[in-house]
This record gives C-alpha cells, sequence and structure tokens, in this order.
C-alpha cells in the first residue's frame, strides 16, 4: 500500500519546486495556485492502508464523502470524488489553476459549473461533481480514471488513476465502515472555542450532511443519535477530521475515546464497545 501526503517541514525553496511541479503537471504555465502554508502531516487514516493529510486536506475529504453520502450517492462514487479532487489539488481548496480554474475539483466557471465563490465552497464544488457524475452512463463499471475523466475532461486522462488505492481507503473510513480510523492531532491554540466553537460545529455537520436531525448542540459541544455502528463511526469520523477548524477537543463513540493532544483514540474504561446510540464532541472551552 502506498502512502502518500503533503510533506512536512518543506522549507520555502522546496515548496516552490513542488508548486513549480505541480504547474507543469497541470498545464497552469507560470501561474502558481495559492495554498494554505499547512504542511504538517497532522491527520492518519488507517483502514486496510493508511494515508497521511494535513488538516485542511481531511477537512475537504470528509466533506466530500458527507455530501456523496447525502446525495445517496453509493461508495465507489466518493472514491472517484476523492481520486479526482486528489489529482486536481491534492485536496487542497485553491483559489486558482489551469486557466480560470478553482476549488478542489479544478473546475472552471466558464464551463458553467458555477461562481468562482461558489466553486470554492467545497460542499457546492463536490454536490456538482457528483450530479455530473451520475450523467455519465455506466460509469459505475468503469475504472476509477475512466469515471473521473468522462466529468473533468482532463488533458491527462489516466492521472487519477494513481490515487485510486489512496480514496478507497479515505472512503472505507469516512463511510463509517472501519473503527477508530480517523486520527488526528490538533496543535497550537484552537482557532474557536466555547459556545461559538459548538454552534458552528452544529452549522458545519448539518450543512455537509444536511440536517441532521439525531445531532443536538449543547455549550459544549454536539451529541448525535445514531442507528448504528456505521452511522455512527460515519459523525465520529467526520468530526475529528473537523477537529481543526472546529475547535473540538474530544470525540466519544463506541467505546472508543478520541483526543486533540494526542490524537489517538483510546479504550473509555468500563464503556462496552458495542451496543453505543450516540457520538459525542467535546469542543475546547
Amino acid at each position: 500500500m502506498r502512502v502518500r501526503g503533503v510533506a512536512a517541514g518543506c522549507t520555502a525553496l522546496a515548496l516552490v519546486a513542488a508548486l513549480g511541479a505541480l504547474a507543469a503537471r497541470h498545464d497552469w504555465g507560470d501561474t502558481l495556485p495559492t495554498v494554505p502554508l499547512v504542511l504538517a502531516r497532522a491527520c492518519a487514516v488507517t483502514a486496510d492502508g493508511h494515508v497521511s493529510l494535513n488538516a485542511h486536506q481531511m477537512a475537504n475529504a470528509a466533506t466530500i464523502a458527507a455530501v456523496g453520502i447525502r446525495q445517496k450517492m453509493p461508495e465507489y462514487a466518493v472514491v472517484v470524488a476523492l481520486a479526482t479532487a486528489f489529482q486536481e489539488s491534492k485536496l487542497e481548496n485553491l483559489t486558482g489553476g489551469d486557466r480560470d480554474s478553482v476549488g478542489l475539483f479544478q473546475q472552471r466557471p466558464s464551463q458553467g459549473w458555477g461562481t468562482p465563490e461558489e466553486i470554492r465552497d467545497p460542499r457546492y464544488a463536490s454536490a456538482k461533481f457528483y450530479g455530473a457524475l451520475k450523467k455519465v452512463r455506466g460509469w459505475e463499471d468503469m475504472r476509477v480514471t475512466d469515471a473521473a475523466q468522462r466529468v473533468q475532461r482532463s488533458a491527462f486522462p489516466e492521472a487519477y488513476e494513481k490515487w485510486a488505492e489512496e480514496s478507497e481507503v479515505l472512503a472505507k473510513a469516512l463511510l463509517g465502515k472501519a473503527t477508530g480510523a480517523v486520527s488526528c492531532t490538533v496543535s497550537g491554540e484552537p482557532e474557536v472555542r466555547g459556545a461559538a466553537a459548538a454552534s458552528g460545529l452544529a452549522d458545519g455537520i448539518n450543512a455537509d450532511w444536511g440536517t441532521v436531525r439525531s445531532a443536538t448542540a449543547e455549550p459544549d459541544g454536539l451529541t448525535v443519535d445514531v442507528q448504528d455502528d456505521r452511522d455512527g463511526w460515519r459523525y465520529a469520523h467526520w468530526l475529528v477530521s473537523h477537529a481543526t477548524d472546529h475547535g473540538v477537543e474530544r470525540v466519544l463513540f463506541g467505546g472508543l475515546e478520541w483526543e486533540a493532544e494526542d490524537g489517538t483514540w483510546s479504550p473509555i474504561a468500563g464503556v462496552p464497545a458495542a451496543g453505543t446510540n450516540r457520538v459525542v464532541a467535546k469542543v475546547f472551552d
């Protein structure tokens, strides 16, 4: 299994070189995209394979998966969407690219994908991708790269296939088919705290998943009542994936607890691993 991610600890020279190579691969010429200077591999996903991502990439991947589930797309559609975003933007919400391309999927306003502002919204961009994929006859039986290419019409039609394995790992975890599979470490001061963090967390989960009627916002976090383990791990992994941008300190589900400081899942003493029906998230106070 290959391990991919954005390299940690890059010097400024290495960053420029990497962006130059990325520009050449996407035919961006002399115009380089703007990317966040957050390069640490803050998150690890382990589900029959291993993928390392930074916090922004992980949050974007979780949103892509959630939107796919909300639109009732099968797992393979999520794999295709993730592989496409890996290739087009390395799962970063880019402000520029080839010609007028922007966002996770490098969609172009001039080609009818939406306004630049709309395309820069990961939820909107993901929904537009899935909508276009639905219109491709027989996409379910195509290779990842062929299905992606029918939507993207890239100058590099085989490029998406190299991300298929990583995307399968991510999809399995984010669709709730693996236990405690998303681990992220939150370092430094949280961007938001307390009631503001809890409110933003509730808004975020409802925006990604559609209105989650079982989600209850509380002053110190959020609870989500779930039907089964798969349902629970979908939400639990989403909460960990968005921990950095929503100030999440702890997530509890299935007899396990994730903590932001060490970034790992650990058994909760005296709590059984099976039979739980509620995901609990606590924000920094």
